[in-house]
């Protein structure tokens, strides 16, 4: 029944590599073979035992471990250096250090509020980090590794050179080895080489890291660990070819790449300018060349993106849910079509048997005895197998001689017997509907149970050999088994508000069509009555989008169609989820948008999916789907306070070179103003619930409210500015400028912000409450106005510039309205 290498009775020796090399010992006599497939010569050291103690700890001590670290997450150096080496942290630093040198403290304030941003950015990653490393050693894949003779599940660092490790249905290859044993061993290495068949592998074939098993079960030596392995070497991991597309952060980079250029010029300018202007105050002209450039840096937007994202991580990982890769919560958001695969997503993964039917006149107890015998033949049953196991113990002394591991791609599984009288019999278990011809009077019967949302298989005694490719045809159909699925409580209110949100589910299985669509029934999805077969899906991507457009339920689906759906309902510009838990899910998990992996479910799904949910509860799902839209809505929103500012701060330095006055305005009050109309406010709205569906373009979407707020905000400061530099004469006379200015800039950036915190709730008329109260208390407590250099002289120019800033935030209003009706989102 089982291939195995040739048996070195003594192991392999310390170092050897598990027997790579050549020149190995002779075929051991005592070696079980397979009669249809044996050894091929020359084949590796294997030492069926494993490794013993003292053997692990040598090489332990050499080094010679699998000490390629999981990376679920950003090192602690890389969040420090992301955060605190940026392009515009740099830019600040130098301002930062010639305004400690040629200014008062209160001009320097710009900078203590950049180490902070820095400091809680840092902190929240590392929350993150935190929470992802911890969920991540709780969903870590532990290995069956051979030691002394025993097997035992060991974290994949711990395995070390020459370790036996076990192989099953959905394992990961987690080293590089050669195979020892074999028993219909089928590994899938698509996820390397792209070819998408199955591979069998014989002892003494090479196995990869970064394959899986999709059917049958072996045991092979590590010959290559750590940073050696063939997954090692691939760009971070084999299995993933590509980061989830985040829009949020592509658009900000875009956007901060255009700042970029446009401060180049701008602040050359005025620099310029300024030292024309000043031409006896050369410090003061610097701190208010330095307060012209400072505000055209968005600096707070890539802290609070970092922020937003690394929260909804903590906030999903106290729910279970871990996402290795952060910007799956954005995606997630965005998906418009998910992929739901019935067993194990709608349906828990048990199973009970209700009834066996004999067909044919079969003896009911000769049936028992057969379904016995086929569930102690295979060491990993699925969850169909295993309920037969648990409803038919084994009770027949029946000698297995091959077995044939079910796979997705044939829907069946099978095994050969020499049965106790001496008499040999080849069984086969799967689909009914696919071991059984087209017309059969038993497919009438099958239909009606699978109406009822019941999961049945067909026992069949073949008339061929276990190897022969065709073995299922001619096989006598012997009895019915009628399984109950057990449906997940929670999938119907998920499927629901899906629905509210306008996602459409899609029901994939590799089950029968009308059962899955009674399952799907139950569970109250829309359209789970139009049912299509997928054998009879048309091959060509056009017509097999056209049909997933129109239906909901499609059963009798391969791997390899799964895969094409997905990419068919991409063609038609849909953002994709799947979901799944087994090896049959693993190439469409790839290949979607997002892709969802159940905690219980193979290793192969959860190493290529972007989320994980470890409490195998598909009722998760809605709480990423609003994570996602929180940080994407959030970030929208104060992303359009932060550009605003930037915009006014790069027009205001224009008009200043272009009139060729002095800037209005020193560091201290840009500081203030920045605090309280975008930095306070910004991060509270950041981090609030928010569940607007998330909308494509970003950039457009931010810029098309930026630019007119910008532009209107600066023209209203700097007509203020140019009032006040008429009405006011004398030495003193550039504070109460500044003042006036300063004044109308606040009440016009104040109004963005009303605008920003739509729809007002009791909190968000309570911070933009607190932001006003805070500037009327600097207006009015002396020392405030001291320090930060603003007092308002007369009455006739404060309310002058309250009527300008009146008026600009009627332009707002009124511009934002017709944006909104003009382009809507």
């Amino acid at each position: 029944m089982t291939q195995r290498a040739e048996i070195e009775p003594g192991g392999s020796e310390p170092g050897s590599g598990g027997g790579g090399g050549p020149g190995g010992a002779a075929i051991d006599a005592g070696a079980e073979l397979d009669p249809v497939h044996p050894v091929r010569p020359p084949a590796p050291r294997f030492k069926p035992g494993g490794l013993t103690t003292a053997e692990v700890a040598e090489r332990v001590a050499r080094g010679a471990v699998n000490d390629v670290p999981v990376r679920s997450s950003r090192s602690t150096a890389d969040i420090v250096r992301a955060n605190v080496f940026t392009r515009f942290n740099a830019i600040i630093g130098v301002l930062w250090v010639i305004m400690l040198i040629v200014a008062p403290l209160q001009d320097s304030l710009f900078g203590y509020v950049i180490i902070a941003n820095t400091g809680i950015g840092i902190i929240q990653e590392m929350r993150a980090k935190k929470t992802l490393d911890g969920l991540a050693v709780i969903g870590e894949a532990k290995p069956s590794v051979r030691r002394d003779g025993r097997t035992a599940e060991i974290s994949t660092s711990e395995i070390v050179l020459d370790d036996v490790i076990e192989l099953g249905p959905g394992d990961k290859v987690v080293v590089d080895g050669t195979v020892g044993e074999a028993e219909g061993l089928e590994i899938d290495e698509s996820l390397l080489t792209g070819e998408a068949d199955p591979v069998l592998k014989k002892p003494g074939d090479p196995v990869m890291s970064g394959s899986f098993v999709v059917a049958g079960g072996g045991a092979f030596t590590a010959t290559k660990v750590g940073r050696e392995a063939y997954a090692a070497q691939l760009a971070e991991e084999a299995t993933r070819f590509t980061l989830v597309h985040s829009e949020l952060r592509t658009g900000i980079s875009t956007i901060l790449k255009y700042v970029t250029w446009m401060m180049i010029p701008t602040s050359i300018g005025l620099i310029i300018s300024q030292l024309v202007v000043k031409d006896d105050n050369l410090k003061d002209a610097i701190a208010r060349t330095v307060g012209g450039i400072v505000p055209m840096i968005p600096e707070g937007l890539v802290l609070l993106t970092s922020v937003a994202f690394a929260i909804g991580v903590i906030r999903l990982g106290r729910k279970q849910c871990l996402v290795q890769e952060l910007p799956a919560i954005e995606g997630l958001a965005r998906v418009d079509v998910v992929c739901l695969d019935k067993t194990g997503t709608l349906t828990e993964g048990g199973m009970d048997v209700t009834e066996l039917r004999p067909l044919g006149g079969a003896d009911p107890s000769y049936v028992r005895k057969v379904l016995g015998a086929l569930g102690e033949s295979d060491p990993r049953p699925n969850a169909s197998l295993q309920a037969i196991v648990d409803a038919y113990p084994d009770s027949a002394e029946w000698r297995c001689t091959e077995s044939l591991p079910f796979s997705s791609a044939r829907k069946y599984s099978g095994a050969s017997f020499s049965e106790g009288d001496g008499e040999n019999s080849t069984w086969l278990l799967g689909a009914p509907d696919v071991l059984l011809p087209a017309g059969d009077p038993a497919l009438d019967e099958i239909n009606g149970l699978n109406e009822q949302g019941l999961r049945v298989l067909l026992l069949a005694r073949a008339a061929r050999e276990l190897d022969d490719p065709d073995v299922g045809a001619g096989a006598k159909p012997t009895a019915l088994i009628v399984l109950e699925q057990r449906l997940r409580p929670d999938a119907a209110d998920t499927l629901r508000y899906f629905e509210d949100q306008k996602v459409h589910a899609k029901v994939i299985s590799g089950d029968n069509a009308v059962s899955v669509g009674a399952v799907a029934g139950k569970l109250g999805l829309p359209g789970a009555e139009n049912t299509v077969d997928a054998r009879k899906m048309p091959a060509e991507q056009a017509g097999m989008a056209e049909v997933l457009d129109e239906n909901a339920v499609f059963g009798r689906v391969t791997p390899q169609q799964k895969r094409d759906m997905v990419a068919a309902l991409q063609s038609r510009g849909h953002t994709v989820a799947m979901t799944g838990d087994g090896v049959n899910d693993v190439l469409a998990l790839k290949d979607a948008d997002i892709g969802v992996s159940m905690g219980s479910g193979s290793e192969a799904t959860r190493a290529v999916a972007q989320i994980v949910l470890l409490n195998n509860s598909f009722s998760t799902l809605p709480s990423v789907v609003a994570e996602g839209r929180r940080v994407i809505g959030n970030i929208t929103r104060v992303a359009t306070l932060f550009l605003t500012k930037t915009v006014y701060s790069v027009l205001l330095a224009i008009l200043v070179v272009c009139f060729q006055v002095e800037y209005p305005f020193l560091p201290r009050h840009l500081t203030l103003l920045s605090t309280l109309t975008i930095g306070i406010p910004a991060f509270f709205l950041a981090l609030a619930p928010n569940k607007e569906r998330a909308k494509p373009h970003f950039v457009k979407r931010v810029m098309r409210y930026a630019i007119p707020g910008g532009v209107i905000a600066a023209v209203a400061t700097f007509v203020t500015y140019l009032v006040a530099r008429h009405h006011y004469t004398g030495p003193d006379a550039l504070p109460a400028e500044t003042s006036a200015a300063t004044l109308t800039l606040f009440l016009t950036s104040m109004w963005v912000l009303v605008i920003i915190a739509r729809p007002y709730t009791w909190w968000r008329v309570a911070l933009v409450g607190a932001m006003g109260a805070a500037f009327l208390i600097v207006l009015v407590v002396p020392w405030l106005q001291t320090f930060f250099e603003l007092k308002l002289v007369g009455t006739q120019l404060p309310w002058t510039a309250v009527g300008i800033a009146a008026a600009a935030a009627a332009l707002i209003e009124v511009t934002f309205r017709w944006v909104n009706h003009r382009f809507p989102a």
